[in-house]
C-alpha cells in the first residue's frame, strides 16, 4: 500500500515580535524538535474520490470529503461528516485544486480513484501535559514529559485543547499540504532534500496561502516559514502577492503560487543556536489573544508613528546584534570546538554577571565568555525594548508576573537569554542556557531552570520537552522511525 508521510516542525520567534510583521524588519525563528505530521495512504474500502481525515489526539475528529470535479474542483463534506475543520477542508480544496492545475485531470483523478485515507497527529508539546502530569502524579519536568506515551490522546475535543503556542496550526497546514503534493505527484519527495529547490518553495507559497485564508487575514508568515525551512532570519513577502486569492472568485492559483514567481520576495537568511546550548520553552498557565494584542499594538504603532519608528529602529538593530553574536559563538566553535566547550562549561556553573570576571580565565575562552556576555546583554535589552513597546501601547507584552519569573530565571547560572515568544502575553517563555556535555548531577543550567519552574508559586509553569530541530523545516518520514506513529496510524 502506497503511503507518503510528511513532518513539519513547529516555531519559536526568539526576536522580531511584532517587527515581522513589517518587511522592513526580520526576526530569529527556531524550528522545534516537536513536529506535525499527516500520512497518506490509498484506502480501497472507500469510495472513489472520498478523502478520509482523521486526527485521533481528539474527540469526534473524523472528517469526511468528496472530491468533484465538474464544473471545477471542489471538496464537499459528506453528509455524514462529524464536524467541520476549516484549516483541513481549505488546505485539501487548494492543494488538489493546484495539483489538478499543474498535473491535469487524469492524473490527479487516477489517484484520487483509489481513495485516500489521511491521518494527521501532532506531537505532545503542542498541547498542554499540565493535567496530564496531574494525574499521573508527576512533576512538571522534562524527563516526566517523556513518560507520556507518544501523540497521547488529548481527551478533548480539538475547540477545546491548550495549546502551548508552538505553531500548531502552521504546521499542520504545511504538513497536509506539502504531503498532498506529493502523494499526488506534484512534487517529488527527492525535492523536499533541497532546502531552497522549487519543490519545497511551492510547498512554502501554497502552506502560507492557505494558512492566510484559514485565518482570514494575511499574517507575517514566519510560522509557516519556519514549518518549511526551519530555523532562519525572516523577512516576510508583501502581502500583495496572495491579496488577488483572499476574495471569493479565485483566479488560477499556480501563476501566483509558482515558485518562478518574483513577487514572493520573502527573505530567508542562516541562522541555527549555538552548539553546547539549548533552548527551553515552558507553558504558562494563563494564555493570550494574539490577534488582540497585534491589533492595539499595530494601532499604536500608526497613531503614534515618531515614537513608534525610533522604539522599532532600536529593537531591531538589538535584534540583529543579538542574533549576530549567536551566529559569532557558532564560528568560535567551529574554529577552536575544545576551548569553546570549555567555556560553556565554564559559564554553565556562573551566573552572567560573573562571567567575565575571572582574572585566571584561559586567553584561549575569552572570545567565547565575551560573546556570551554580549548575547545575555543584548538580549536582556531586547526585552527591556519590548516591556517599552508594551508600556506605550498598553499591551501586556511582558506582563509584570512573566517580568518576575524571566528575572528569576536569568538570575540562575548558565543562563544566557530570554523572553516571550511572538506577540507575547502570558502563553509562554523561552531560554538560551548553556547545555554543557558533562556537568554534576543536579548541577546543569537545565535541572536548575526546571528546579524554578516545578515550585514556582505565582504562575504555574510546565516545561515542553523540544528543542531546536537542526533538520531544515518539511521532511519525509518512514512509520518505523517515529515512535508511536504506527499505533496513531492504526
Amino acid at each position: 500500500m502506497c503511503i507518503t508521510i510528511i513532518s513539519a516542525p513547529g516555531k519559536v520567534l526568539a526576536t522580531g515580535g511584532y517587527l515581522v510583521l513589517d518587511p522592513a524588519y526580520s526576526g530569529v525563528v527556531v524550528s522545534t524538535s516537536s513536529r506535525f505530521y499527516t500520512a497518506i495512504r490509498d484506502d480501497p474500502a472507500l469510495q472513489p474520490n472520498t478523502l478520509r481525515v482523521r486526527s485521533p489526539q481528539f474527540l469526534n475528529a473524523t472528517w469526511s470529503y468528496a472530491v468533484n470535479f465538474e464544473p471545477s474542483v471542489k471538496i464537499e463534506p459528506v453528509a455524514a461528516n462529524t464536524g467541520k475543520n476549516k484549516f483541513v477542508h481549505l488546505a485539501l480544496q487548494h492543494t488538489i485544486a493546484l495539483a489538478f492545475e499543474i498535473k491535469g485531470l487524469l492524473a490527479v483523478q487516477e489517484v484520487l480513484s483509489r481513495g485516500l485515507d489521511i491521518t494527521i497527529v501532532g506531537d505532545n508539546d503542542f498541547y498542554s501535559q499540565r493535567v496530564k502530569l496531574e494525574l499521573m502524579g508527576l512533576p512538571r519536568t522534562i524527563q516526566s514529559l517523556s513518560s507520556i506515551p507518544p501523540f497521547c490522546p488529548t481527551g478533548v475535543q480539538l475547540s477545546d485543547v491548550h495549546k502551548t503556542g508552538l505553531g500548531s496550526s502552521a504546521a499542520l497546514i504545511t504538513s497536509l499540504t506539502a504531503a498532498l503534493l506529493v502523494h499526488l505527484d506534484v512534487i517529488s519527495a527527492a525535492s523536499l532534500s533541497d532546502n531552497g529547490g522549487e519543490g519545497r518553495r511551492l510547498a512554502h507559497n501554497l502552506a502560507q496561502f492557505v494558512h492566510c485564508v484559514a485565518q482570514g487575514k494575511v499574517g507575517s508568515g514566519f510560522d509557516v516559514s519556519a514549518a518549511v525551512f526551519g530555523s532562519h532570519i525572516y523577512t516576510r513577502f508583501d502581502p500583495s502577492v496572495i491579496q488577488e486569492l483572499m476574495g471569493e472568485n479565485l483566479p488560477k492559483l499556480y501563476p501566483i503560487l509558482s515558485p518562478s514567481n518574483p513577487a514572493w520576495n520573502y527573505l530567508i537568511d542562516n541562522f541555527k543556536l549555538p552548539p553546547y546550548t539549548r533552548i527551553m520553552l515552558a507553558d504558562v498557565d494563563a494564555g493570550s489573544d494574539t490577534p488582540s494584542l497585534v491589533g492595539k499594538v499595530l494601532k499604536w504603532r500608526k497613531e503614534k508613528n515618531v515614537e513608534a519608528d525610533a522604539l522599532w529602529k532600536h529593537l531591531d538593530q538589538l535584534n540583529q546584534y543579538l542574533a549576530e553574536v549567536l551566529l559569532q559563538l557558532s564560528q568560535l566553535h567551529d574554529q577552536d570546538p575544545k576551548n569553546y566547550q570549555s567555556a560553556i562549561k565554564y559559564a554553565s556553573s556562573l551566573q552572567s554577571l560573573q562571567w567575565d570576571a575571572n582574572p585566571s580565565q584561559p586567553p584561549e575562552e575569552e572570545p567565547v565568555i565575551r560573546a556570551l556576555s554580549e548575547a545575555h546583554n543584548f538580549s536582556e535589552q531586547v526585552r527591556a525594548q519590548m516591556r517599552e513597546m508594551g508600556r506605550l501601547s498598553g499591551v501586556p507584552i511582558e506582563p509584570e508576573e512573566q517580568t518576575r519569573l524571566l528575572d528569576t530565571c536569568m538570575s540562575l547560572p548558565g543562563v544566557i537569554g530570554g523572553g516571550v515568544p511572538g506577540a507575547g502575553g502570558y502563553d509562554a517563555i523561552w531560554l538560551l542556557i548553556c547545555d554543557p556535555t558533562s556537568c554534576k548531577p543536579d548541577q546543569t543550567p537545565l535541572e536548575r531552570v526546571e528546579h524554578i519552574w516545578s515550585s514556582y508559586k505565582e504562575l504555574t509553569v510546565s516545561p515542553l520537552s523540544c528543542k531546536e530541530s537542526l533538520a531544515k523545516g518539511i521532511r519525509l518520514e518512514s512509520v518505523d522511525d517515529i515512535p508511536g506513529l504506527a499505533a496513531a496510524l492504526a
